[in-house]
Order: structure tokens, then C-alpha cells, then sequence
């Protein structure tokens, strides 16, 4: 998981999984086929172990609009950890690459709009329990919220400073609509 995220799908040969995981390539490729197989399973990983941080803020808080400040800021948070590598994986690692890779490319943008209908899930809640007002635009906010998510992402991969990464979270949350 960590080599991908890392180098991204297209950077990662077959030897750097042989040097991070310490398997051979034939135990590797009759485990999980091929890279790709292997990939999918290091984001269902990444889903599980770093995903907690945006399902954690979008559940426990009281608002919609708490949920979603929460959610960036912990992801932020997340993205600069000096314990793996910077941003997202899902976001970074593979936007662009060969026709051959397409299916990875969709498959993590399958992923990524996953991730924009739970947050716009959770801002329906929000206009069911009253602290988001029902003319707000729900595709509106989750579209420009997941958006705000993903460049946190890349700001973070470039080296952005915690603090710059909260600015741009201070901005956003100034898009809030008003009650």
C-alpha cells in the first residue's frame, strides 16, 4: 500500500512489491494475478485503515456543516503525518497514465465519487435533522467540498504546511451556506 501511494500505479514496478512485501514474484503473481489485482487491494486497505478519518468526522458530528469541517481538517491532518507518505491515495495515485491503465484510473474514480455521494449523504442528513437548510444545493456542496478534499491532497503531496492546508480549510468553510 505504501509503495503505490507513494509512487503512484504507473511508478510502482513489480520488483518494488517484491522489495516492500519481501514475496517473490511468482508467490506475488499467483497471490493476486497482477499488479492491478494487488493495487485494488491496497486501496481496499487504504480505504480501511486511512478512509476512517473522513467516515469518523462525517458520523460523529452533531452538524452537517461540523461533519464537514472535520472531515478536512482530519484528512489534512492525515496527509501531512510524517508516518506514510503525503496526500491522498486515492486522489494521487493515478489521474493520468497510459490507455492500458484506464481500468485503474476508473476504478479509482469510481472510488472517489463513492466518496462524494457519502458526503453528500451526510449533508441530506443534515437537512433531515434541520441544521442545513433543505434549498441548499446537496450535489453543489458535496461536488465542492470533495473538491476542496482532493486539493488539500495534492497541496499536501507539494509540501504544503499544516498551516497553509488549514487557511485553505478556513476559506472553504467561508463557502458554508448561510441559514
Amino acid at each position: 500500500m505504501r509503495t503505490f501511494w507513494a509512487q503512484g500505479y504507473e511508478g510502482t514496478s513489480i520488483q518494488d512489491l517484491v522489495d516492500a512485501t519481501g514475496v517473490n514474484k511468482p508467490s506475488l503473481y499467483s497471490t493476486f494475478g497482477c499488479k492491478e489485482e494487488i493495487f485494488r487491494q491496497a486501496v481496499e486497505l487504504y480505504d480501511r485503515l486511512e478512509g476512517r478519518a473522513t467516515s469518523q468526522s462525517l458520523s460523529a458530528a452533531t452538524t452537517a456543516r461540523e461533519a464537514v469541517e472535520a472531515m478536512l481538517r482530519s484528512n489534512a491532518r492525515a496527509y501531512v503525518a510524517e508516518d506514510g507518505p503525503r496526500g491522498c491515495m486515492i486522489v494521487l495515485s493515478s489521474l493520468l497514465g497510459a490507455p492500458e491503465n484506464r481500468n485503474v484510473r476508473a476504478f479509482l474514480s469510481d472510488n472517489r465519487l463513492s466518496g462524494e455521494r457519502t458526503l453528500r449523504d451526510r449533508l441530506a442528513r443534515g437537512v433531515a435533522e434541520g441544521d442545513l437548510s433543505p434549498a441548499a444545493d446537496l450535489d453543489r456542496l458535496a461536488a465542492f467540498y470533495t473538491t476542496v478534499l482532493e486539493g488539500l491532497s495534492i497541496q499536501a503531496r507539494d509540501g504544503a504546511s499544516p498551516k497553509k492546508l488549514g487557511m485553505i480549510i478556513d476559506a472553504a468553510m467561508l463557502a458554508w451556506p448561510a441559514d
